[in-house]
């Protein structure tokens, strides 16, 4: 089953894998995963073992960060999901309760508000820094806000937003601040270290009030593994959820999980004890130098350009009139590489992110060959042309009146097969379906990715 599958060693994957380039980390992490595999981590009392591993690896990210107190999740959606709830249920409101967040803050924000009954405010970016403007945070916030948001960095782009000024105008309000660091929480003191000019972001910054950090994105545990933070225990409790009304056991979860494996616990505790304080140090030096040498080298191949300047080892490339970044991304998948497309949004125009991890360094060389080569092919192929009439069509479609069937039939018919792969075990081509979900609004985006996920599991 797992012949289609990309690697998930080897750094030829630049998104959604991170791979350190030492198998014996990842072996070490792999059997302590599976040591801890049955165990529940519904009582705690049960099973004191998952207490001991927990108060070791959410200190470990307290020490790192700032201070604070933490709950173990399954990953940055949980933990902004405990974030949110955490914010609403600390702070209530007579209206409905909204968050406000830049354009760039992660989807997980949306998607906590949708299932926690909270509304979004969204504010715009920088266009050139693409940072958060503290400005249009703090003329945002209202007598209804439970929670402001800023990321370190911004996934998108790989930018961090200025945090102080952020925290301060929700602090001057009385409202809670939270930092998205899921991805640099981990990445960004080691960056520091390595020598990268790396802002205050943690708690450590006043008015910032919890935090979240994947561990297994930079931190290179087995997923899923992320922390969240909480200046203070009585915010962590708000977190917390308690049910004694039925006859049953007793309801305690700090998680939105109840029952849940330990496997991921034991991986992350067995990740940071294999790598040590030196081992991330080591991995953080590799990452700046080879997401400086990617930077440097994409900006020499024609009809190619960074976004922004990112303070992390996110990597955000737009292409220009010429070089198509959809048909590019295709182009690489060929040559067995991944490079994630992202489509525009917000004034931000679509483009590749790539992550840069510490298995990049002996790669990177290669990477801008297939980057360049890509680069050149898209070039000859030109850009996606969209049958005349197609997006209209999309757009104005009755998706509720269609079942998968018939809806896989019409994508056919647009030349767009739906699936998780090519026929034969080739890479898929994705160019079309990703032009034309970036001519397409946002809502309507999301109304046809439904369906997409919906036929492929059909």
């Amino acid at each position: 089953m797992k012949e289609g599958d990309l690697p998930v060693r080897g750094g030829k994957v630049t998104a959604y894998v991170y791979d350190t380039g030492r198998p014996g980390v990842h072996e070490a992490a792999a059997r302590a995963y599976a040591e801890m595999l049955e165990v529940n981590c519904l009582d705690p009392t049960a099973f004191p073992s998952i207490v001991e591993m927990e108060k070791q690896v959410v200190g470990a990210v307290a020490d790192l960060l700032g201070g604070g107190h933490g709950v173990f999740t399954s990953g940055g959606t949980e933990s902004i999901m405990l974030a949110v709830k955490a914010a609403r249920d600390a702070r209530p409101v007579a209206g409905r309760p909204r968050i406000v967040l830049p354009v760039t803050a992660h989807p997980a924000f949306h998607k906590a508000a949708h299932y926690l009954g909270l509304d979004v405010v969204p504010t715009p970016v920088d266009p050139e820094t693409f940072r958060a403007d503290p400005a249009a945070i703090a003329a945002a916030i209202d007598d209804d806000t439970v929670l402001v948001v800023a990321s370190a960095p911004s996934y998108p782009q790989g930018v961090i937003d200025p945090v102080a000024e952020i925290a301060a105008a929700a602090a001057r309000r009385g409202v809670l601040c939270h930092v998205d660091a899921c991805v640099g929480g981990w990445l960004l003191p080691w960056l520091r270290e390595a020598g990268a000019e790396v802002p205050a972001f943690d708690l450590s910054v006043p008015g910032v009030t919890s935090l979240s950090c994947d561990l297994h994105k930079f931190g290179y545990a087995p997923k899923g593994a992320s922390v969240v933070l909480f200046a203070d225990p009585a915010l962590r409790r708000r977190a917390y959820y308690a049910s004694a009304a039925w006859p049953g056991y007793t309801v305690i979860n700090a998680t939105v999980q109840s029952s849940r494996t330990a496997g991921p616990l034991g991986g992350a505790w067995a990740t940071l004890q294999a790598l040590g304080r030196e081992g991330y140090l080591r991995l953080g030096r590799d990452t700046l130098e080879a997401a400086r040498r990617l930077r440097r080298g994409v900006g020499a191949i024609p009809g190619l350009r960074v976004l922004g300047e990112p303070d992390s080892s996110l990597v955000s490339v737009a292409g220009s009139a010429e070089v198509d970044v959809f048909v590019l991304s295709d182009e690489a998948r060929r040559r067995g590489w991944f490079l994630q497309p992202q489509l525009s949004y917000a004034g931000i125009p679509a483009n590749l992110h790539i992550t840069v991890t510490g298995a990049t360094l002996d790669g990177v060389e290669e990477l801008l060959k297939v980057i360049e080569d890509s680069a050149l092919a898209a070039r000859e192929r030109g850009p996606v042309r969209l049958p005349e009439g197609l997006v209209e069509a999309v757009a104005g479609l009755d998706l509720e009146s269609l079942d998968d069937a018939a809806f896989a039939g019409l994508a056919a018919a647009a030349g767009v097969s739906i699936g998780a792969g090519g026929e034969d075990g080739a890479a898929p081509e994705m160019a079309t379906v990703n032009a034309v979900l970036d001519a397409l609004p946002a809502s309507v985006r999301e109304a046809v990715l439904v369906r997409f996920l919906s036929v492929m599991y059909s």
